[in-house]
């Protein structure tokens, strides 16, 4: 018989930081959480290393009477295959085979792009449970989305979903013939947010809150900088709306989940640029998993990932309205 609970390590590795916990399934609760900067600069054995003490730190804390994990499951801010293949570098150096050899005694290990890895837990554990599709946005370090059909992550026909921001949008500069070519990540993401503030000549700021608390204050160049970034956003999640019609839009990462000038203004620019008004109401939501969900989903990708007949192994049932 399977136990009524078990527990799973889940691990968000992103570009500034990595989240990891140990988490108790199914109920999801956080039984051990751990926060470290990621320095993807010193290359991906630092960043292993950091991943087994990380482990370890997570494995000491709970004491005695909590069994031990059943797998690891680690979100990265990369693409990544159906097949657990880590198929780009652009913030973390990594290869799959790398990341299998080094940490293959700690037990199974589960590789989950982060934005599908949040999306899944958001759709077991949080505001998506209700929903047959919804379209999960994370808005970070990096901006990322997830369609969510029928409680899975959609994959796509080679895992790479998601770069919704990472390729430039090609649009002309007003009436001349010149072309622009920007992504939204160089618009609207957090360090896009810090960066264009310090360009326009703003206070040095080392973090997005501190350009929405300046905005916030009634600095002119901060109010500008953010009302830009929230509305180019705010179109491209509109146009996906028009594409793809889901039941509701749920946004997490810092950014997505903040409040305010921001906040709001990328709600009214959403619904502004949905085409159809029957779409134009739709529910737009924040994540209730919150900062958590990308830990969370990448333990419930870890659980999924277990095969049914392995003694011990989780029964994770299908995930649909509730």
């Amino acid at each position: 018989m399977r136990p009524a609970s078990y527990t799973v390590l889940g691990i968000d590795v992103g570009g500034t930081k990595v989240a990891a916990g140990l988490v108790e399934l199914p109920s999801g609760q956080m039984l051990a959480r751990r926060q470290i900067p990621t320095r993807p600069g010193r290359g991906g054995a630092a960043l292993l290393e950091d991943i087994r003490w990380l482990v370890s730190e997570l494995t000491a804390e709970p004491g005695p009477g909590v069994p031990p994990p059943s797998a690891l499951g680690i979100g990265i801010c990369e693409l990544v295959s159906q097949d657990g293949e880590i198929l780009s570098q652009n913030a973390i150096p990594w290869t799959a085979a790398e990341v299998q050899l080094q940490l293959k005694d700690l037990g199974p290990v589960v590789l989950e792009a982060d934005v599908r890895a949040a999306a899944r837990a958001e759709s077991r554990l949080g505001a998506g449970g209700r929903f047959q599709s919804f379209l999960y946005v994370t808005i970070g370090t990096g901006i990322s989305s997830c369609l969510v059909l029928a409680g899975q992550p959609y994959l796509g026909a080679r895992g790479l979903t998601g770069t919704l921001a990472s390729s430039p949008v090609t649009v002309p500069c007003g009436e001349t013939d010149i072309l622009t070519r920007r992504s939204l990540e160089e618009l609207a993401s957090g360090p896009a947010l810090v960066r264009r503030f310090r360009d326009a000549g703003g206070d040095p700021v080392l973090t997005a809150p501190e350009v929405l608390e300046a905005a916030h204050a009634g600095d002119l160049t901060a109010r500008r900088i953010v009302l830009t970034a929230a509305e180019a956003l705010g179109s491209a999640l509109g146009l996906l709306v028009n594409v793809l019609d889901p039941e509701a839009v749920i946004l997490g990462g810092g950014l997505g989940l903040s409040t305010g000038l921001f906040s709001d203004t990328l709600d009214a620019a959403i619904r502004r640029h949905i085409w159809s008004p029957v779409n134009r109401g739709l529910p737009i939501l924040r994540a209730r998993t919150g900062p958590d969900a990308g830990i969370l989903g990448a333990a419930l990708a870890a659980a999924s990932a277990l095969a049914p007949e392995t003694p011990g192994a989780p029964e994770i049932p299908p995930a649909g309205p509730s």
